[in-house]
C-alpha cells in the first residue's frame, strides 16, 4: 500500500515540479505515532528551494490530491528541501555527490563495518569509491543500504 501511494504521488507532483524547474528529490509515506505522513522532498540544482517553492508545489499538490483522492483516510502532507544531509539515491544523485563528504550504510559488513563516512571519489555501474582516511574502499552497488550527503563538523 505504502510503496502504491509513493508511486502515484510521484506522477501527480513531477509536472507540478517541472513547470517550477524543481526536482524530486524523494517521496515518503510513513506512519510516526497515530498519524500518517506524506513527505515531499524537493530541490533545485542552481539554488536550493525557499518556502514559496515547498508552498506553491504543496498548494498544487494538495488540490491534485484532493481531486482524485487516492490515499485512504486522513495524513498530513509536508512538502519541504532535503535539506543539507540529501539522500542520494539515483544515479544523478551519485554523479553530482563526487568529491563531496558523504555517509554511507551497507546492509552487510565490509572490511568489517557498515558505515562508511567520506569524499565519494568513484561512481560506477556496479560500486562506488569513498575515500575514509586516506583508504579508498570500493563498495557493490547492491550491498549499499543507504546512502546521502554528510556534514563534517
Amino acid at each position: 500500500m505504502s510503496r502504491q501511494v509513493v508511486k502515484t504521488v510521484e506522477k501527480l507532483v513531477l509536472p507540478i515540479l517541472e513547470a517550477q524547474n524543481l526536482e524530486l528529490v524523494e517521496v515518503e509515506y510513513k506512519k510516526e505515532g497515530q498519524n500518517w505522513f506524506l513527505r515531499v522532498f524537493i530541490d533545485r540544482e542552481d539554488r536550493g528551494v525557499n518556502l514559496d517553492d515547498c508552498t506553491a508545489v504543496s498548494e498544487q499538490l494538495s488540490e491534485k490530491l484532493d481531486e482524485l483522492d487516492p490515499i485512504p483516510g486522513a495524513y498530513i502532507l509536508e512538502v519541504s528541501s532535503p535539506g543539507a544531509e540529501r539522500p542520494l539515491k539515483k544515479t544523478q544523485d551519485f554523479q553530482k555527490a563526487i568529491g563531496k563528504y558523504v555517509h554511507i550504510s551497507t546492509y552487510e559488513p565490509i572490511k568489517g563495518r557498515k558505515v562508511f563516512e567520506g569524499v565519494l571519489t568513484e561512481y560506477g555501474e556496479e560500486h562506488l569509491t569513498v575515500e575514509v582516511n586516506n583508504e579508498s574502499i570500493e563498495l557493490p552497488l547492491a550491498k549499499v543500504a543507504k546512502a546521502r550527503l554528510a556534514i563534517v563538523f
